[in-house]
Formats: structure tokens, sequence, C-alpha cells
């Protein structure tokens, strides 16, 4: 549906999972309405959790405030239009985020 108008806000994913989140959001809003928003969330979010492993969190809308903690490497904020996502995979503190990389980046280097 808006294929090619993502616009990427801030992001610590590799190339290949950024591709993997917009590609999977395009997906959405060609199965889901504009205004279903949970619907697309828990679509990206269920994929992602296939994909990378489970603990992926995904918040979709066209106006919230957000204060997350995040693995390294598995964080990404970007718009479709005038729908914002945000996709990350939640970190216990930053003390875990700082020993422990994310399991997704693991899965990816093999």
């Amino acid at each position: 549906m808006l294929e090619g108008k993502a616009i990427i806000v801030e992001t610590d994913m590799l190339q290949t999972m950024q591709q993997d989140a917009l590609v999977l959001a395009s997906k959405a809003l060609d199965v889901f309405d504009v205004t279903e928003a949970t619907e697309i969330g828990r679509f990206i979010k269920k994929e992602f959790d296939k994909t990378y492993g489970p603990g992926w969190q995904c918040i979709v809308g066209t106006d919230f405030g957000s204060f997350v903690t995040h693995c390294h490497g598995c964080f990404i904020y970007f718009c479709l239009g005038n729908l914002a996502i945000l996709l990350f995979r939640g970190a216990v503190g930053p003390e875990a985020e700082a020993k422990q990389p994310c399991a997704a980046l693991e899965a990816v280097k093999a």
C-alpha cells in the first residue's frame, strides 16, 4: 500500500532486520485497514517473534510517546504515511543490554 514511502526516524538494527520490519509493515497494511493499529502491531510482532525469537514489542499509532529499554541492535522507529511504528525487543535494564547482545543479532550472524 505505502511501499517505498517509509521514513526511518531512529534505528540501531542491521539493514536486513530494518528491511524485514518495513516489508512486514507494508504487508500488514495490505491486510488491515490503517485504523486497525492493534492488529497491525500484532501482525508485525508475531512475525518478528517467529523470525528472531520471542520478546518483541510493537507499538503502532498516529500519536504516542514512549520511553523503552531495548536490546542493542533490536530497535526501529519508522513512519508509513501518518502511521508511526515502534518495534523493539525488550531488555531487563541498561546493565543487561550492555552484557547481552540481542539474540536476534546472533541469529542473523549465524
